[in-house]
């Protein structure tokens, strides 16, 4: 997985090329985002162990730290250490010294990252144009749902002797699913909660880039509400 960054979604619009050629695009606030922990095969000393695989964690949004709990802000300040652990000697990793995060995500890599614990990310230093980068992010959920709006089923006539069953989903007897043993087949699509899943919308094309503001623009639709949390990488796919 390449190095990305974490934001929000900000909203959609649409900006005008040197062409005149409109172009419908999605706003994203992106970092800047403090690197947490630096993985790596390698120990830091004799008396620590490797990870066994190269990664940067990296936060997003500061929280509070009455909100924060005892892990989470031993996480990325030292002083939360023990007495113990500084009184015997042993090694500490280094902490980034900044704000308990209220979202973190790891990025692995193929090779050892030069980044540093505690330096900070920006949109410059990841994206650039012309890029295409992948979102991945949660999508609107929509509760309990029935078949017709679910898996787009046709529902049953609305002709005479149907009665209070035109959106209902039919027979899920053994007939129905041809199984015989009175028992239907996994994966029968039913009634039931809809939407709140991860999706990833791959390759778009940056459109443009607002450093001073943190903001990153791509053309197309990004999954998910206003605000919420996304995740943006250069893209793993080329058409």
């Amino acid at each position: 997985m390449p190095l990305g960054l974490l934001g929000t979604k900000v909203g959609m619009t649409q900006v005008y090329d040197e062409n005149g050629m409109v172009s419908p695009v999605t706003v994203l606030q992106l970092g800047p985002c403090p690197v947490l922990q630096v993985k790596s095969t390698e120990p830091l000393t004799n008396q620590t162990r490797a990870d066994g695989y190269y990664a940067v964690q990296l936060g997003y949004q500061d929280k509070l730290r009455r909100k924060a709990t005892r892990p989470e802000s031993g996480h990325v300040s030292s002083k939360m250490e023990s007495k113990r652990r500084a009184a015997g000697g042993k090694p500490l990793r280094p902490k980034p010294e900044c704000e308990p995060q209220k979202v973190i995500k790891e990025f692995r890599l193929d090779t050892a990252s030069t980044l540093t614990v505690g330096s900070m990310l920006t949109i410059k230093d990841v994206f650039a144009i012309p890029m295409s980068v992948d979102v991945i992010a949660k999508r609107k959920g929509r509760g309990f749902q029935g078949v017709m709006k679910r898996h787009g089923f046709g529902g049953l006539p609305a002709a005479h002797g149907a009665k209070k069953v035109h959106r209902q989903q039919g027979g899920t007897g053994s007939l129905a699913s041809n199984r015989g043993s009175g028992r239907m087949k996994q994966g029968k699509k039913m009634a039931g909660r809809y939407g709140a899943t991860q999706i990833t919308i791959r390759n778009l094309v940056i459109v443009k880039i607002i450093p001073e503001e943190n903001l990153l623009l791509v053309r197309g639709a990004v999954p998910g509400p206003n605000g919420g949390v996304v995740t943006v990488r250069p893209t793993n796919m080329k058409r």
